[in-house]
């Protein structure tokens, strides 16, 4: 009695009913029923993910290798396509107004992003003072980001700066002659700029996480040792942000260089006056949508998508001289 009450059989062998261990068949019934359940799960997340791959294809991977394809054809969106190999990407080599648009889109891109994350930073340490309505200012100062790129800004812009516009009549009544800014090859572009840079909302609010995650132990003990507020912010601030820095570098330069819609607005989708603020996204448009060339606006998609990934790359192998983490 003893011995069964122990879960062991007359011959000295273990019980399965005595000990609760389950037998061989309700185990494998247990193990089935987990597998069933683990199979609808994956099923579940494949129901889920499934518009999402379905998007990737027909949205983003489709039409990226179409264009691929169509950047080696002679195609002009109505008719059917015919084959022509490199001959689009060798008549970049001769096309002056590519030449022009590529230029003017790095000046925008060197001038613009460094003004840009230095207001951005400026502001950013200014509210990271601990302000009043401290929601609201970083709400104010994000809002420009959202609408900077929109058409109704880019009108706006093209008022402000144009020959009766408030700039104008700002100066006008200081006793300055104001010029027609957005109608002068020399200062349309910089007008670009200044909108670009208006819109610092984005990093802004980045550099200010960053700035919150800096230990103040750090603050206290260089005022301690004598350290001035310049000193404090080129030894402790700018080291502590360059991961922020450097995030905010790669994605602004990656949007200067696909702006579009405010040089479209402000020069009427001509690029003028005189090409100053043909940018290369907008050539791109004429070449492709006005001149129904899209072969070889497909050719200049894949050079500006290389452009880039250069500048991205270069970046990526930069940052491990200048950018500095915790670990």
């Amino acid at each position: 009695m003893t011995t069964l009450l122990h879960g062991k059989t007359a011959s000295g062998t273990d019980d399965d009913s005595g000990t609760g261990a389950k037998p061989p068949r309700t185990r494998r019934k247990a193990a089935a029923s987990r597998g069933g359940n683990r199979r609808y799960e994956n099923l579940a997340a494949l129901g889920f993910l499934g518009p999402w791959f379905l998007g990737l294809a027909l949205i983003t991977a489709g039409p990226l290798m179409a264009s691929l394809y169509f950047s080696f054809t002679d195609y002009n969106l109505i008719g059917d396509h015919q084959w022509v190999g490199l001959e689009n990407y060798e008549r970049m080599v001769t096309d002056t107004r590519l030449h022009s648009a590529l230029k003017v889109t790095f000046v925008y891109v060197f001038v613009s992003v460094p003004l840009q994350l230095a207001m951005a930073l400026a502001l950013a340490m200014v509210l990271d003072r601990g302000l009043r309505g401290l929601a609201l200012y970083r709400s104010v100062y994000y809002l420009p980001s959202l609408l900077g790129g929109s058409v109704a800004v880019a009108i706006l812009w093209r008022q402000v700066f144009g020959a009766n516009g408030l700039i104008n009549q700002v100066l006008a009544f200081f006793g300055i002659q104001g010029e027609g800014w957005v109608s002068h090859p020399d200062y349309a572009l910089g007008t670009l700029v200044i909108l670009n840079v208006w819109t610092f909302g984005a990093p802004m609010v980045i550099f200010l996480a960053g700035l919150r995650q800096i230990p103040a132990m750090y603050y206290e003990a260089a005022a301690v040792d004598g350290a001035s507020p310049l000193r404090r912010f080129w030894h402790i601030t700018i080291p502590m942000l360059t991961p922020i820095i450097f995030f905010n570098l790669v994605l602004q330069i990656i949007n200067a260089f696909q702006t579009f819609t405010q040089a479209f607005i402000v020069s009427g989708g001509t690029g003028g006056p005189s090409d100053s603020t043909l940018f290369y996204t907008l050539y791109l448009y004429q070449r492709g949508f006005g001149a129904f060339d899209m072969g070889y606006a497909s050719a200049m998609a894949w050079l500006l998508l290389m452009i880039i990934g250069g500048f991205t790359a270069v970046n990526f192998l930069a940052s491990k001289f200048w950018v500095f983490y915790g670990d």
